[in-house]
């Protein structure tokens, strides 16, 4: 993580190498899409796009509208244009979320509103999701264009409803797991979702892809949300307790305060609703959420919705298309270890 790496030349993840060597190809016309897509005369655009576009992430939601399609038999070209607007959605909404955020890093670099400012990365955050949206409508498919451009919404509502939960330490598991579903696991949902919808495939299969995507989001968010405290930077690309220091209340924070002693709960409340944070204050949360389990249970929460997403590809035959996309599953949880 860190090392800028072209398009074409992605380091394989362990775990998604079936999902990678099946989707290659296609993966190469659809980054040419990406980098095609990005080009603008106002040459800000570009280098705000492409600094966090070529900074090594997996790609994974594009790669799975890919096997998705491919799990359903698709043969059209549809799917590339819908893969890159899904990873212009993601791309948008972390250039937004590192303003509202406040994030100096992303990917293991300065995000982007460190290098050209917060107005810039929003701007062309706003650029990308019309980029995606242009390339939706291309496509042709009314269908597919409700379920990306309904995403669209879903997320915008999960970030805003994060935002009226931020610092808020009393929040329930309930109301963090409404968060997450909007705010990572609905693009997940959505990105899966299209390609048995390209493909003409029954409204059963393509709730069951949907099902597949939305719980896999769900245990992906959770991973990260452990991993925050109790990872490593450089699996993060970002630096760990990033989330402690904004204040951020993720699960294992709603479990520590809900299992916590009045001192516990005290210490959560001065640092994450008030932002008083000391020297050695994210090793005493560390601490707490060791005591109460807490990164323990979120990782158990995690594997619970990674067996939910496997359990909606039985709908389909055996194939190299459902056997890597259960892979996907085990990469996902995985990450913790």
């Amino acid at each position: 993580m860190g090392v800028v790496v072209s398009l074409e030349e992605r380091p394989r993840e362990p775990g998604i190498e079936d999902l990678v060597a099946l989707v290659a190809s296609d993966m190469e016309r659809v980054n040419a899409t990406i980098l095609s897509r990005t080009g603008s005369e106002v040459t800000m655009i570009p280098e705000v796009a492409n600094h966090l576009i070529s900074s090594g992430g997996k790609r994974l939601r594009p790669m799975l509208t890919l096997a998705t399609a491919g799990l359903c038999g698709y043969e059209g070209d549809g799917h590339l244009k819908l893969a890159a607007s899904v990873e212009f959605m993601h791309t948008a909404t972390l250039l937004h979320d590192d303003v509202v955020d406040q994030s100096d890093m992303r990917r293991g670099k300065l995000a982007a509103r460190m290098v050209w400012g917060n107005e810039a990365s929003v701007l062309v955050g706003d650029f990308l999701l019309g980029q995606a949206f242009k390339m939706m409508v291309e496509v042709g498919s009314l269908t597919c264009l409700d379920i990306l451009s309904t995403a669209a919404a879903v997320i915008a509502e999960g970030e805003v409803m994060q935002l009226s939960a931020a610092k808020d330490t009393e929040t329930t598991e309930d109301a963090y797991l409404a968060v997450i579903r909007s705010k990572t696991a609905a693009l997940f949902a959505a990105a899966c979702e299209v390609g048995p919808v390209l493909a003409n495939r029954s409204k059963g299969e393509a709730a069951a892809c949907r099902s597949y995507g939305m719980n896999l989001g769900v245990a992906f968010q959770l991973i990260d949300d452990a991993l925050d405290y109790g990872g490593t930077s450089a699996k993060l690309g970002k630096n760990v307790g990033d989330d402690f220091r904004e204040g951020k209340i993720t699960l294992p924070v709603v479990l520590s305060f809900r299992r916590g002693s009045a001192t516990e709960r005290a210490f959560l409340k001065r640092t994450l609703e008030r932002g008083e944070i000391n020297e050695g204050d994210l090793e005493e949360a560390q601490a707490i959420m060791r005591r109460h389990r807490a990164l323990e249970d979120t990782v158990e929460r995690a594997r619970h919705y990674g067996a939910m997403a496997r359990d909606a590809l039985e709908l389909f035959p055996a194939s190299p298309w459902k056997k890597a996309l259960g892979s996907v599953v085990d990469f996902c949880v995985n990450r913790a270890h």
